[in-house]
This record gives structure tokens, C-alpha cells and sequence, in this order.
């Protein structure tokens, strides 16, 4: 059984910093694609960064050059490290991974920045 749970979410204020954690169980992080969504109010849930297998990652425009996602292996946990933060990236942060056809998700972390 895959789960995930996220942590490291709070308040913060424009132009800081947050690192999201994600700690995985029932799958080893740097064997499959790991990703973080994110869900505003009243918006639909968006892809923010991906790692895939290979090490490759990606981001949403939106965050491409503030945001980092990394894995560390030896605590089989997938991270998202979150710089120059604006107000418009206040969200529920999710964990995300798939095997076959099964999306697995955490239960989210709250990131608020306020302006």
C-alpha cells in the first residue's frame, strides 16, 4: 500500500522561503516519477514540479526558477524547496505518484503567503 504524507506547510511572508517534505512508504521515491500538485480555492488541482525516474524534472511556468524539487533516497522522501514566494502561490501542496494505472496522494499540506 502506497502513502504519502506531506509536512513542512505554515504561513509565510512574501519573499520567503519553505521547504515541503514528503515521505513515502509501499514505494521506494527513486524508482518512479514523484510530483507535487497544488489546489487554490475555488481552482483546479495544477502540477507545480515533477522528478521523474531518471532524475529529469519540470516545473510550472508559475514557479520555474523559485521552486526545487530534490528526492533523498536515504529517507526515501521527495522535497520541495520554495523560494521568492508570492501570495498567488497559496495552496493546499499535495504529494503525488503513480503505479499503473493508481494515482496515489497525500493529504496535503496548507501554504499561505501573505502580501
Amino acid at each position: 500500500q502506497v502513502h504519502l504524507v506531506e509536512s513542512g506547510g505554515g504561513l509565510v511572508q512574501a519573499g520567503g522561503s519553505l521547504r515541503l517534505s514528503c515521505a513515502a512508504s509501499g514505494i521506494i521515491v527513486s524508482f518512479n516519477t514523484m510530483a507535487w500538485y497544488r489546489q487554490a480555492p475555488g481552482k483546479q488541482r495544477e502540477l507545480v514540479a515533477a522528478i521523474s525516474r531518471g532524475g529529469s524534472t519540470n516545473y510550472a511556468d508559475s514557479v520555474l526558477s523559485r521552486f526545487t524539487i530534490s528526492r533523498d533516497n536515504a529517507k526515501n522522501t521527495v522535497n520541495l524547496q520554495m523560494n521568492s514566494l508570492k501570495p498567488e502561490d497559496t495552496a493546499v501542496y499535495y504529494c503525488n505518484t503513480q503505479r499503473m494505472a493508481t494515482m496515489f496522494w497525500g493529504q496535503g499540506t496548507q501554504v499561505t503567503v501573505s502580501s
